[in-house]
């Protein structure tokens, strides 16, 4: 079993991100909240962030932010259509039956690319669009924990990802490759 990380691995940029950007232009109470996303975005590449301290601030965005489920299904799929050319193709391409995607993205941001990830699982940030909460945050060591729990002691033959922020990933993993702006470095 081969897994990818999605951000700057299978897509080039962070994708929660753009989307947060893009939303400005639909949805301004979103620019509020612009200095806490760069912040928090800061915070997690620097392995800095407790994911604790996350989910308040994040809950209160997304109260913020989504009006309905609807809206944020009509948001995301507008999205796509100004960001698939972000989509890391080569990348993509190696992605075979029963892999794996693992993300901190959110699962309602995959919808309306699953057939071009190959429909493969995704593992990712889960948040309730009916309740506007999050109910759990896939960083960090929550990664290796949700992957078991899925998958059990399946063992990973190759790992792909842009950050050591997924350590606890690449721990459990046979050979791991770090991929920068498409260029992939087996790191184990």
């Amino acid at each position: 079993m081969q897994v990818f990380d999605f951000d700057n691995t299978l897509y080039h940029g962070e994708s929660a991100v753009d989307f947060a950007l893009w939303m400005i232009r639909h949805n301004r109470k979103v620019l509020l909240w612009l200095p806490r996303i760069i912040w928090n975005l800061l915070k997690y590449k620097l392995c800095l962030i407790n994911l604790k301290s996350l989910m308040q601030p994040a809950n209160a965005f997304l109260r913020t932010i989504i009006r309905d489920e609807k809206q944020m299904q009509r948001a995301v799929a507008c999205f796509w259509e100004t960001h698939r050319r972000f989509l890391n193709r080569e990348m993509i391409a190696k992605i075979r039956p029963g892999d794996v995607i693992i993300t901190a993205g959110p699962s309602f941001l995959f919808a309306p690319i699953r057939a071009e990830l190959k429909d493969v699982r995704m593992i990712c940030t889960e948040i309730d669009l009916r309740r506007k909460q999050l109910i759990y945050i896939n960083m960090h060591d929550n990664k290796t924990k949700r992957f078991r729990e899925e998958f059990g002691q399946t063992p990973i033959a190759r790992f792909f990802t842009d950050s050591f922020n997924d350590r606890a990933m690449m721990e459990i993993a046979e050979r791991v490759y770090l991929v920068k702006r498409s260029r992939i470095r087996r790191i184990k």
